[in-house]
């Protein structure tokens, strides 16, 4: 069996990154693990190849070479997904897509004529997709019946089949699932509130082969909640630190973990030791009235600002999500994230409009008030809400475009970029030891270049941008490198903010335009 595994195009959005990526030469900031562990868990004796839209196009010769065609996306992916679907058929090829997209919504993915749906997780439901081929099956729909898989038995993912250079990052996984109960979280549904995890041997055998592989630059751990089992992650960190240690710290780590973590002194300081430079946390709101209404009760327990300088003066640089949209949500909502971000001095804050996901809590409620706009959801920073708010959307939408300009004005960005490194602090690098830092290659030294010249010289930046950057050399050298490369994220944010302006602007337009049509015919019914 000839199996040609293909993975979406992402569209533009807040993580694309492609400007700051092009600095470096990469085409994408993730490799498709799901894709990969795919391609493990499957008959060995298959030949397999991949293609990550992201990075090339598919070529004929591929399309002609495969017997079949398995693709997966998220639902930010959905339009590529389904033009790539319609590409396959159109070949004669037999199609099978899973992935959170078609397990959320498997009538959208089976639409443009998908031969087989394999759902839920992998480990379960591919087994069963093998035996229906085994069959002769030219259809079918694989579920596993609510069951979730022990992933101590899941396979070190095929990392062979990658294009290593294409990528700014690699990707593994230590758990899946997270014990909060988030309204509008989607991980819950998809993956359960029982974090489970491999066992520490497991996760360094698969670090072992992308060392033998040749990979030496960061790896993002893309658990949605690295610390959901605290006990199993410590475990697993006092493993690492010996062997990174051993390797002379290859790899650099970052993952996303619950703001609980700056409870645990204990666990920054082990990942810290294991060379985890930056941590993404979900604060979504710095209002606790909207917190506690959608169910986030473990970012009210304590002073969300403290958690997140008790994590910087760790060692552990901060990214932050934030939602705008809550029921119940007062004013003013765009400006206190605003607010917040500058006070706790979080360089890179993602920044969204609440989207009502396919089958959480949020959705079911939604449906149950009648208040879905649509059936479809976006989690991308370019769609205005899928359902109707408590205040009105307009309002909404307004301040959120407000609030993202001002977050990625230049000026702000560097800023606080500055002042986070500073609260990071010298004294965090050596304890990540000597062998954590790598040479120069022509292309980091390309890049910095640009940096420079653009936002050194060109730009009305240029001042602040010396002054920060001498001082940062003065008091934090060990850091230099990873904030210039912070401060290379605003070379993506300029263009981005914009398109999010122009797209929510023209989209608010088009609702009031609608509404306003709307308005005499309900005044006649009256």
């Amino acid at each position: 069996m000839k199996v040609l595994l293909v993975y979406p195009r992402f569209p533009k959005s807040f993580w694309s990154f492609e400007k700051t990526l092009a600095l470096l030469d990469r085409k994408a900031m993730l490799p498709p693990l799901g894709l990969v562990t795919v391609a493990a868990i499957l008959p060995q004796e298959w030949e397999f190849k991949l293609v990550d839209r992201n990075v090339r196009q598919i070529t004929e010769a591929e399309w002609a070479w495969a017997d079949l065609v398995i693709m997966s996306a998220m639902i930010v992916q959905k339009e590529d997904l389904l033009e790539q679907i319609r590409e396959a058929k159109i070949r004669g090829k037999a199609v099978a897509v899973g992935g959170p997209y078609a397990t959320a919504l498997p009538h959208e993915v089976s639409a443009p004529g998908t031969d087989y749906l394999i759902l839920d997780e992998g480990e379960i439901t591919l087994p069963l997709f093998v035996e229906a081929i085994a069959r002769g099956d030219r259809t079918g729909v694989f579920r596993s019946g609510g069951e979730k898989p022990d992933v101590t038995n899941t396979p070190i993912p095929r990392f062979d089949l990658l294009e290593f250079e294409a990528y700014a990052e690699m990707s593994v996984q230590f758990s899946r699932g997270c014990p909060f109960q988030c309204e509008f979280c989607d991980i819950i549904v998809l993956y359960g509130r029982k974090p489970r995890t491999k066992n520490p041997a497991q996760l360094l055998a698969e670090l072992d082969y992308l060392y033998e592989l040749g990979w030496r630059r960061s790896i993002f751990m893309v658990d949605d909640n690295f610390i959901g089992n605290k006990r199993n992650v410590k475990l697993f960190l006092k493993e690492l630190q010996p062997w990174m240690v051993a390797h002379h710290f290859p790899f650099s780590f970052a993952t996303e973990a619950s703001v609980d973590l700056a409870q645990d002194q204990e666990l920054m300081d082990l990942m810290v030791a294991c060379n985890f430079g930056a941590v993404f946390l979900g604060i979504e709101t710095p209002d606790e009235e909207s917190l506690t209404f959608t169910q986030k009760y473990q970012n009210t327990r304590d002073s969300l600002s403290e958690a997140v300088h008790t994590i910087t003066r760790s060692g552990l640089r901060v990214m932050a999500g934030f939602i705008i949209g809550f029921d119940g949500e007062k004013p003013g909502a765009g400006a206190r994230i605003v607010k917040f971000v500058e006070q706790t001095a979080i360089p890179t804050a993602l920044f969204s409009m609440l989207q009502a996901l396919p089958d959480t809590a949020l959705w079911h409620r939604l449906e149950k008030e009648g208040r879905l706009r649509s059936k479809g959801a976006n989690i991308n920073q370019t769609t205005l809400m899928n359902f109707v708010p408590t205040r009105p959307l307009a309002d909404i939408a307004r301040e959120y475009v407000e609030a993202f300009w001002e977050l990625y004005e230049p000026s702000r960005f560097l800023d606080r970029a500055y002042r986070h490194y500073r609260i990071l602090g010298e004294a965090t690098y050596p304890k990540k030891g000597k062998g954590a830092k790598k040479p120069l290659n022509w292309k980091v030294i390309r890049a910095l270049l640009i940096i420079c010249w653009r936002q050194g010289v060109r730009r009305q930046t240029r001042w602040q941008f010396w002054r920060n950057l001498w001082n940062m050399y003065k008091h934090n050298p060990g850091g230099v490198s990873s904030y210039l490369s912070v401060c290379a994220q605003i070379e993506h944010f300029l263009e981005y903010r914009q398109i999010v302006r122009d797209e929510i602007e023209a989209q608010v337009a088009e609702f009031l335009e609608a509404e306003a049509n709307v308005q005499p015919e309900v005044k006649v019914l009256v």
